[in-house]
């Protein structure tokens, strides 16, 4: 079983980094158990990849390291993802990595269980969770947990933060277990196949009966 980790941090060492590895390291084991053997971890720093992704917008194709990025997120069996808050927001560079694989795959995180984190320096942000992230994964058709983790500054140290990682890391997990090989083929969009206005317009014009066309009057 194969656990995919995205890194969004800009720094070495980050706190983003920090929180990535807590996360995976109580869903790894909890994915395979009882097995003793946990998932492999597979770590994507998006910091090494800036330069490739901001290429992709202007070249429209991915790079070879970007590339090989995008296989592996296609072939895990859940991906955990972290990214820092600027502006009351997921960063640009994480947004963009993402952005960028759904224009070379639409279908990559369809059906796949994902953990969603973020870091900050103040409480006030928490909600970013909620409000950027979670959508952002629910429109890419991802199976996202129900427990997402901030890690404010003052988490650091705290209970509570490992509180979290704990439950999160066991929600993925199940889903991991339960999806690996019980996973449906997602059903596609029922927007993707529209029928043209001027089709359903015709439609409605009326067509004259048989009798009225030989029985028109002379003028």
């Amino acid at each position: 079983m194969k656990l995919v980790v995205v890194s969004a941090g800009l720094s070495v060492p980050s706190s983003t980094r920090l929180l990535a590895d807590r996360l995976a390291a109580a869903a790894a084991p909890a994915a395979t158990a009882p097995e003793p053997a946990p998932a492999d971890i597979h770590v994507l720093e998006l910091r090494d990849l800036a330069e490739e992704i901001a290429h992709t917008f202007t070249n429209g194709f991915p790079g070879q390291k970007l590339s090989a990025a995008f296989d592996t997120v296609s072939a895990a069996d859940g991906l955990i993802v972290v990214t820092p808050v600027f502006s009351a927001s997921y960063s640009g560079l994480f947004k963009s990595f993402f952005d960028a694989l759904g224009a070379s795959d639409d279908r990559a995180l369809a059906g796949k269980p994902v953990l969603i984190a973020a870091t900050g320096g103040t409480a006030r942000h928490s909600l970013v969770l909620e409000h950027a992230l979670r959508p952002l994964f629910a429109y890419l058709k991802a199976v996202v947990v129900p427990t997402g983790v901030y890690a404010a500054s003052e988490d650091w140290g705290a209970a509570g933060l490992g509180q979290r990682i704990q439950r999160a890391a066991g929600e993925l997990a199940a889903l991991m277990a339960g999806l690996s090989t019980t996973r449906p083929s997602p059903q596609r969009d029922s927007f993707e196949h529209v029928t043209p206005f001027e089709e359903r317009l015709a439609a409605l014009s009326p067509v004259p009966r048989p009798d009225e066309a030989r029985h028109t009057p002379a003028t």
